[in-house]
């Protein structure tokens, strides 16, 4: 954060998530495919079919049966159980649940397998739980994590990233001596710190998403969403 602003960072717990979702104060989430991951689909996937693709912090985006309907293989996590419950029943998709005692939590399963979430803090999930992945969507979870925690985030999905992965990032970029966030400002330097030692970064879009209540809420006047595509070297 500049050094000149007196706007104090939020800071928040995942029970604070947690009960962000039961008071249904969820401004972040969409009701339509994001209209970036709609656009550069074909980016991720690379030409292939099938692919493994991973949604952390997934919420109850549509965009997870979006790509299940394509037959791709999704594996989201989390914390929120009523956003996985929400998530099945406004789909009209059946599920399972089974415990996992290696992140405290459940999976939540699709009959056919192609739609997998787990509810657990993010933070106690690994490629041992659910193996690799070859794609990621990463919107309004990097952003909504605590900066503090950004290292930790990125170890994670490091260990995710198969041979070939390809990494899509949506990161939120505006003045932040007005508002601290989240979505906090993701700065083009601050993605190359955290993916740059191992990896390729390349910005594939830039977008003005300055909406009218972003202006209101958060009392800024400008707001860039840019997509950034990142590969193992």
């Amino acid at each position: 954060m500049s050094e000149t602003s007196t706007v104090k960072s939020t800071v928040l717990s995942t029970d604070e998530w947690v009960q962000s979702w039961d008071k249904g104060a969820i401004g972040f989430h969409k009701d339509t495919i994001h209209p970036l991951l709609e656009k550069h689909l074909s980016v991720m996937v690379n030409g292939k079919t099938n692919i493994r693709i991973f949604f952390p912090l997934c919420g109850k985006a549509l965009d997870m049966k979006w790509l299940a309907d394509q037959g791709h293989t999704v594996i989201g996590v989390e914390a929120a159980q009523q956003a996985v419950e929400e998530f099945f029943e406004e789909q009209k998709v059946p599920f399972t649940t089974q415990s996992v005692p290696a992140v405290n939590g459940k999976l939540f399963q699709s009959e056919d397998k192609k739609l997998n979430i787990y509810c657990c803090d993010f933070y106690n999930f690994s490629k041992d739980i659910a193996g690799q992945v070859d794609g990621i969507w990463d919107r309004g979870a990097l952003v909504a994590i605590n900066n503090e925690d950004h290292e930790k985030y990125a170890t994670i999905l490091k260990g995710l990233m198969a041979p070939g992965c390809r990494y899509l990032l949506s990161a939120t970029q505006y003045d932040e001596t007005k508002y601290a966030g989240p979505p906090h400002h993701l700065s083009d330097d601050a993605v190359q710190q955290l993916y740059g030692d191992k990896y390729s970064i390349e910005m594939i879009d830039d977008v003005d998403a300055l909406e009218s209540r972003d202006s209101g809420r958060w009392g800024i006047d400008w707001l860039r969403e840019k997509v950034f595509l990142i590969t193992p070297k």
